[in-house]
């Protein structure tokens, strides 16, 4: 994550979007506990005491109704009216969170006229290990089909906050705004009013934590913010499923809260999330992406991002792209320390940097990463000089000593400098590229040579390098090491960045062609491996008809890896994939739309930097 201006040092949390949540996972086993209502034709603090789904009468006080707004609950003075392992349901409708609000607190310390931005809902109490405080719009536990909306007015620095709060559970929610400005953006009309009040109906970031420990965010839909979506950092054992982040105009996930804060423990998980078009304004009306921007404007534009960070981290079944710089940046993991990354069966496309970074001991398998990374070109206002940034490698893998990363089962295809970067390591660190499909098309970072992207690229790096069972295709200087299927056409369904849909056509050289064993029993639909004779190439196991497609000619023996440097004998597996489960939900190349870009674009400004390539046959 590349540095960026701060907007004010907050201190918060994470997000999701809405589907059936098993109500047996969010039952309390606390007898005591209480849930509360609020609903828009509750009452007051004086008139409700927010213990019954009923709407406030019209007289009496004390009653036994719903709460009208959620301040009442968990009001600004950050004396919550809820206990930990309490849950609070919050019924259909709209609610605005700010200053103006209904509840807001007449005692805060930090919400008042002079300081409108801190007029946000109080932090949750912590609940319990087994008995968690929940926060859930009405509908949980029937599909969440008509979540909530909380929506953040008046410059407030965030929409639900999660401060301190540990063993949480937040579900079926919308968190935007109602502006279609951009805090600090570059264009005067995008840029948000914070000089003098009134502000506007906007709010900086919809979900903000630190030093918070075992939440679990579900079905949640977080847009449209002028600042991050998510703020969070200083996380341990976070769980963030069915989450849509997007169209937030900095950044989609931003875990940089702080130096020495920021840092994340235990499990870190994201499961069938989207987070996509965050560094672009939202029309809050139609939901429409216009004035993208990023770090040459002087904005940011990640879809996920970090500080340095600690943890065990899984990101699955989860698509990120659009995004208006690195799409998941995870390049900050601590070498030092234990971190882990696995990405599995991620679609990654058409974000401005780099699609997927990674630091540190990873595993990349059965994902889709396609780096159109200049696909903005001539669209929604973004500058030229913000495409391709770091060169537009479509996967950058990182690796300190002693630390293996392996690399197996992906379709990889990208328009920038190279398909794979490895960068860092000595001598003790390790690179397994396995049965992937790494397929070249016009490198627009290149003004002259042979322009089309690099197959892989090793960046100052000592690391050992083991290649086995890829197929490479029209990839610079037709690299290809031995051992590999070298020069054939993929034949894939489309192989275009415009309608890129890796699924291998009959008699694809794909399949049944990936001849270094691994572990992996599922492809990236969950669809189980091998169909056939052998497993395939890539992320897509062939379904159809299996009519034997032309033997593999690689360069030598296929089920030798070869290595640059001295590799270990057997190469490395890093995690079995998950059995079979379900099919995925959407459909590969829905999102991945034409790039307009004509050759050499953003090359002007880049000098062709000398490129050692690996051994070819």
């Amino acid at each position: 994550m590349s540095a960026h201006p701060r907007l004010r040092p907050v201190l918060f949390a994470l997000l999701s979007w809405c589907v059936l949540a098993p109500a047996a996972l969010s039952a309390s086993s606390d007898a005591s506990a209480t849930t509360y209502y609020v609903r828009t034709d509750g009452g007051n603090d004086e008139q409700c005491n927010g213990r019954a789904d009923a709407p406030y009468p019209g007289s009496g006080s004390k009653l036994d109704c719903a709460w009208s707004h959620p301040n009442y609950a968990l009001p600004a003075n950050d004396r919550p009216r809820i206990d930990g392992g309490d849950t609070l349901i919050i019924g259909p409708g709209e609610y605005m969170i700010g200053w103006g609000s209904p509840g807001l607190s007449q005692n805060s310390l930090r919400c008042d006229r002079s300081s409108l931005y801190d007029c946000y809902l109080g932090s949750p109490p912590s609940g319990k290990a087994d008995a968690r405080t929940r926060i859930l719009g009405a509908g949980h536990d029937s599909g969440c089909k008509a979540p909530p909306k909380l929506w953040g007015t008046e410059r407030s620095e965030l929409v639900l906050n999660l401060q301190d709060a540990d063993h949480v559970e937040v579900g079926c929610l919308e968190i935007t705004d109602e502006s279609d400005c951009v805090e600090f953006h570059a264009d005067d009309n995008v840029r948000c009013e914070r000089d003098s009040a009134p502000f506007g109906q906007w709010a900086s970031i919809g979900i903000g934590a630190k030093n918070s420990k075992d939440v679990w965010l579900h079905d949640l839909n977080v847009h449209g913010l002028s600042g991050r979506g998510i703020m969070a950092g200083g996380l341990t054992d976070w769980t963030i499923e069915r989450v849509r982040i997007a169209n937030n105009g900095w950044a989609g996930w931003d875990g940089d809260v702080g130096e020495g804060e920021s840092s994340n423990e235990g499990d870190i998980v994201f499961r069938n999330v989207e987070i996509a078009w965050n560094g672009c304004a939202e029309r809050w009306q139609t939901g429409e992406p216009y004035a993208c921007w990023a770090q040459e404007e002087g904005g940011y534009g990640d879809g996920l991002g970090t500080g340095k960070t600690n943890g065990r981290w899984l990101v699955e079944d989860s698509r990120i792209h659009h995004n208006t710089s690195d799409g998941l940046d995870l390049l900050y993991t601590d070498e030092s320390k234990t971190a882990t990354v696995v990405v599995r069966r991620v679609y990654a496309a058409a974000n401005a940097g780099n699609q997927v970074k990674t630091a540190g001991n990873a595993l990349i398998e059965n994902s889709v990463i396609v780096g159109q990374c200049a696909y903005f070109h001539g669209k929604f206002d973004m500058s030229d000089g913000d495409m391709c940034r770091a060169y537009g490698n479509a996967l950058s893998v990182g690796v300190g000593p002693k630390q293996t990363a392996t690399i197996r089962h992906n379709t990889i295809t990208g328009e920038g400098d190279c398909l794979i970067l490895t960068a860092g390591g000595n001598a003790t660190s390790r690179v397994d590229i396995l049965n992937n499909a790494l397929i070249g098309q016009t490198d627009v970072t290149a003004s002259d040579g042979d322009r089309r992207s690099c197959g892989h690229y090793a960046d100052e790096s000592e690391a050992v390098v083991t290649f086995a069972g890829n197929a490479f295709w029209n990839v610079k200087d037709d690299q290809c090491p031995p051992g590999n299927v070298c020069g054939r056409n993929p034949q894939i369904a489309h192989i275009d960045l415009a309608d890129f849909d890796p699924e291998p056509k009959p008699g694809s050289p794909l399949i049944d062609q990936a001849r270094q064993p691994t572990s992996v029993t599922s492809d990236f639909h969950r669809h189980a491996r091998p169909m056939g004779a052998a497993a395939d190439i890539g992320a897509i196991e062939y379904q159809g008809a299996k009519t034997a497609s032309p033997a593999a000619t690689p360069s030598s023996d296929a089920a030798q890896p070869v290595t640059s440097g001295t590799a270990p004998a057997t190469p490395h597996e890093a995690s079995s994939a998950l059995a079979p489960e379900r099919s995925s939900a959407w459909m590969i190349g829905s999102l991945a739309v034409a790039s307009l870009l004509t050759a050499g674009l953003a090359a002007a400004v880049r000098k062709q930097r000398a490129r050692r390539l690996e051994a070819k046959a």
